[in-house]
């Protein structure tokens, strides 16, 4: 029971952004940290795997499923993707928006359980007190979060979230990505994140994928990738990676002397 991806190309014109990409099997409950830097070709990578651009070649599958098989809406009940900003023109309350995903994995029609669920999911991310705020008044951070729950709230077997901490705080960081750990080992979800710190990634993940220019340049445990030469070259600085007092890894970067 796993995600995987196989021979993934993908071309905006003459611009080729991703080249053959492979990725070994993602299992359950795991959390896997998209790394490289911009341009590199993450967002294409989600959008792709969620089916929502056309691919040139893919293979992607799904506890063994073909999803290019399967619909858009079914492929969006199993598949969820989190995009780096939550827009919406809609005049929609907190509750609503969130609502509104729910409901639009299924019928139109309101049940009481629809509705428990919202709330469930508001408390979750602590954010019940937004429920009846317009979405367009909150701040960036605040949209993060409600952007998470549309997420959550459909319960898929697969989270795509591309820099999920990018608008919040350090406390908010640390706190959205200990949740979403918690929540993809206890709902056996299996979850991709770009994130631009690496020592986040250390952090939280247990899965590293480094991507640069649409080719999957390393791809295993935080402890051999981070401790890769490849790591400050595809980033273009300095890397050594090291060890807090308390035994965490940590990548220290500097930018590399002028030539």
């Amino acid at each position: 029971m796993s995600l995987s991806i196989n021979n993934l190309s993908v071309s905006y014109g003459s611009n080729k952004v991703l080249n053959q990409l492979c990725i070994g099997d993602l299992k359950p409950g795991s959390f896997t940290a998209l790394l490289g830097p911009n341009a590199a070709g993450k967002s294409t990578l989600f959008k792709a795997i969620a089916g929502l651009i056309k691919v040139q070649s893919a293979s992607v599958h799904l506890h063994g499923e073909n999803m290019d098989r399967c619909s858009r809406t079914q492929r969006a009940k199993l598949i969820a993707y989190l995009p780096q900003s939550f827009y919406t023109s809609l005049a929609l309350s907190v509750f609503e928006s969130v609502l509104l995903s729910l409901k639009q994995q299924s019928s139109w029609r309101v049940k009481e359980s629809d509705t428990i669920k919202v709330a469930q999911t508001l408390v979750l991310l602590k954010i019940s007190d937004l429920a009846d705020k317009d979405v367009s008044e909150l701040s960036g951070g605040q949209k993060q979060l409600v952007a998470l729950a549309r997420v959550l709230v459909v319960e898929p077997k697969v989270i795509l979230l591309d820099e999920p901490t990018s608008a919040l705080d350090l406390h908010h960081q640390l706190a959205m990505l200990t949740l979403i750990k918690q929540l993809t080992h206890s709902r056996k979800i299996i979850t991709v994140a770009a994130l631009h710190d690496v020592n986040l990634a250390a952090k939280f993940c247990d899965h590293l994928v480094l991507l640069n220019k649409g080719v999957i340049q390393a791809e295993g445990v935080p402890g051999d990738v981070l401790a890769m030469p490849l790591l400050g070259e595809t980033y273009q600085v300095s890397t050594s990676l090291e060890y807090s007092n308390r035994g965490d890894l940590y990548v220290d970067a500097q930018l590399l002397a002028s030539a």
